[in-house]
């Protein structure tokens, strides 16, 4: 008994150690199972929660896994395109252009579906100061009954017998020099494509986007109104016209002041993002002498567009103050003065305006040409009727104007040229103003004011001009706030 039983841990002491002893002689696939045995009997003697665990981590694994081998194949079919798939097609409203969007629209399909708008073969030429379209045909070697055939157009007869410096015409010829297509703007917005063929001219219009900048400007006088209008950033041209709105109750040559002021609002036009040339002062305040005057353009019922005061009166007088640009005064009327050139005391019933020989001189108001020609004393001369009592004498000219005797004349038009004819020691204007054939001194002479718009039109202008008279009231009053 004993004997077994000490052969019994004999051999369980021997096998035990046998699990703990490296393997011999390379014996890898028993060491292996060995190892594996080892690995499931410690999990068996594991506690029940750690094995509930591994089991739960595993049941987790394999149901990620089942799930992505179902979901992936079956989304992969539904993006496939098998081509036998059933579609519908919609038709869904577009938004309506609006008149302005589909003119836009329709020019550009004009341009991209003539065979001649992208054509880089155009030979663009800038018309010089003086010329006509028939000058540069000819200088072009173009047949001048092309010219002829486009000029059958009263539309561009309007426009191409009265071109100006700076306009651009673009020739396009076939292989044998002759004309194939000329191209040039009508008016701001037009642009006109003419093609010529044996059967005629086919004409394509092109809507060119203007659009108009409104700008502010506000400038002190400390030299000169230029002077102020180029520190204020306006153009000459702009300043040109803020003179002339203002020009009926300011004497620009005489009435000015250092300090005076001015603040303008005005535009500029721009085409397809260029810009184009100046536009118009749209309203304006000028303080000369500390007194404010204003100005507001305004277009009436009737169409006529001039400026008006701030209570709806034409600013528009029946005479100009000053019937020239001039520099200064050099005689002023008076019933006696030592005559320059006579060396005697005589009466000098105008005034004398010094300027530069062949400045244009303007007819003071409307009326007609009573006379022209040579007097005594007065040289090269126009006297113009306004009314039955009222006439105007412009003497000492260079040369005379193209309006005949008989002949009517606006306001503001040329009559001729300043000159020293007659008895004159420099180039100037003698002017005369005469009520009934009694001299009256032109510098101080007053017509009654016009008479302001009526009341459906006084209404309406002062709704279109309360906001711009706040504009320029708010900036004036920033300007004053700086200075200060």
């Amino acid at each position: 008994m004993n004997l077994n039983k000490n052969y019994s841990g004999a051999q369980r002491t021997s096998n035990s150690c046998a699990t703990r002893i490296a393997p011999r002689n390379g014996d890898a696939d028993k060491s292996g199972n060995a190892a594996k045995w080892t690995f499931i009997q410690n999990l068996a003697k594991a506690p029940l929660s750690w094995r509930r665990r591994h089991v739960v981590l595993a049941g987790a694994i394999v149901a990620v896994l089942v799930a992505a081998g179902t979901t992936i194949p079956t989304w992969a079919l539904a993006m496939r395109d098998s081509g036998h798939a059933p579609r519908t097609m919609l038709d869904l409203p577009l938004p309506t252009l609006s008149p302005e969007d589909a003119a836009l629209s329709a020019a550009i399909d004009a341009a991209n579906s003539d065979p001649l708008a992208n054509d880089g073969a155009w030979l663009v030429v800038k018309v010089k100061s003086g010329q006509t379209l028939a000058d540069i045909f000819q200088q072009q070697g173009l047949n001048a009954s092309d010219l002829a055939r486009l000029l059958d157009d009263p539309d561009n007869t309007r426009c191409l017998r009265s071109i100006h410096p700076g306009d651009e015409f673009a020739f396009l010829r076939n292989d044998d020099g002759s004309l194939r297509a000329v191209r040039f703007d009508r008016d701001d917005r037009t642009r006109v494509v003419a093609s010529f063929g044996a059967d005629g001219i086919k004409q394509t219009e092109l809507d060119r986007n203007i659009e108009r900048r409104t700008h502010v400007a506000h400038g002190s006088i400390d030299s000169s109104l230029f002077g102020a209008g180029e520190a204020a950033g306006m153009s000459d041209a702009m300043v040109l016209q803020l003179a002339n709105a203002f020009g009926y109750d300011i004497d620009f040559a005489q009435d000015l002041r250092t300090g005076d002021s001015f603040t303008v609002l005005y535009d500029d036009v721009y085409r397809e993002g260029e810009r184009l040339r100046d536009g118009d002062i749209i309203a304006a305040t000028f303080v000369n002498k500390g007194k404010r005057y204003s100005a507001f353009r305004f277009t009436n019922s009737a169409g006529e567009t001039s400026y008006y005061s701030g209570e709806g009166r034409p600013l528009k007088k029946t005479f100009l103050r000053t019937p020239l640009d001039f520099s200064r005064i050099t005689s002023y009327f008076s019933v006696a003065r030592m005559h320059p050139i006579l060396g005697t005391m005589r009466a000098h019933k105008g005034v004398d305006y010094a300027a530069p020989q062949g400045t244009p001189i303007r007819s003071a108001g409307d009326g007609r040409i009573a006379f022209r020609g040579w007097q005594p004393g007065y040289g090269n001369v126009v006297i113009v009727q306004h009314n039955p009592h009222t006439t105007t004498l412009y003497g000492h000219m260079s040369r005379l104007g193209g309006y005949q005797v008989g002949q009517h004349v606006a306001q503001g038009a040329t009559i001729g040229y300043v000159g020293m004819t007659g008895l004159a020691t420099g180039p100037h204007l003698h002017y005369e103003f005469r009520v009934d054939g009694q001299h009256r001194n032109p510098l101080t002479v007053t017509t009654l004011p016009p008479e302001p718009l009526p009341g459906v039109e006084l209404a309406r202008f002062r709704s279109q001009t309360q906001p711009m008279l706040a504009r320029l009231n708010k900036l004036e009053a920033t300007q004053l706030a700086s200075t200060k």
